[in-house]
């Protein structure tokens, strides 16, 4: 959960509640801003969530679906894919999103321990959303600027999958030239390749709203594929209307313009 800045649970939480989804939230980390300012301040919450999940259990809470996202630790990894693998076993739907780098390089404040506690996470997931740079890094394959070919993406995909991963999205790739989100679903055994054009300007956040709104058609009963691409456009839309914006450091307003989901 950032303190400022439209990204995470931040992004998140309007989202799926505008979708009609009631959602609650279990911060991973308290972040004072966006790490795209350069300075920040993280507060690890591992021993909250320690203390949060047994008492989750006593009171019978349970879910339709778990989202994950950026994730402190590889202790605080196997707390949550515990807990994922025991409400999975009860019919749960989980969703990773592996946060940790981007444009060939892991964010700031971020090392490569992370990199082996998004494996754990990868074990738990229903569907992962890795963006292209962190695909790499979870298949060790090298990262090329340039992009890659469709029968190379489709590699890095069942790399994915082996790491324990059920369907597989990898967004912000570039597929034979051409910018793409690519996927597997393993309920039609389908590979897909999903175009679109880039707006050439950088919000953080993004990819949160782009996963929050595939969650919300995909347990709208709606099919990876429609789900997905009905996202990236969501997603085209609230870029281009906030592209001139001053601060883009601080996400996408996402209150002013949810009708655009």
């Amino acid at each position: 959960m950032a303190g400022y800045g439209k990204v995470a649970t931040a992004a998140m939480l309007p989202v799926l509640s505008y979708m009609g989804h009631p959602t609650f939230n279990l911060p991973t980390a308290l972040v004072s801003n966006t790490l795209d300012y350069g300075k920040f301040n993280i507060l690890d919450t591992t021993d909250y969530i320690a203390g949060t999940l047994p008492v989750w259990k006593e009171l019978g809470f349970s879910f339709d679906a778990i989202s994950t996202g950026f994730i402190v630790s590889e202790r605080q990894a196997r707390l949550i894919a515990s807990y994922c693998k025991e409400q999975a076993a009860r019919g749960t739907l989980i969703f990773v999103d592996p946060i940790m780098a981007d444009w060939g390089k892991l964010y700031n404040g971020i090392g490569p321990g992370t990199v082996e506690s998004m494996k754990e996470m990868l074990t738990v997931a229903d569907l992962a959303f890795p963006n292209y740079t962190e695909a790499c890094f979870l298949t060790g394959t090298p990262y090329r600027k340039e992009g890659v070919s469709q029968g190379e993406i489709g590699q890095i995909i069942d790399s994915l999958r082996k790491e324990g991963c059920k369907s597989v999205l990898v967004t912000s790739v570039t597929v034979d030239g051409q910018t793409s989100v690519a996927g597997f679903s393993h309920t039609t055994g389908e590979y897909f390749l999903l175009p679109y054009n880039e707006i050439p300007v950088v919000f953080p956040g993004t990819g949160d709203i782009f996963s929050a709104i595939c969650i919300g058609h995909i347990l709208n009963g709606e099919p990876l594929r429609s789900s997905a691409r009905k996202a990236m456009d969501a997603v085209y839309r609230l870029i281009d209307l906030n592209k001139d914006a001053t601060d883009r450091y601080c996400g996408i307003p996402l209150e002013r313009c949810l009708n655009l989901i």
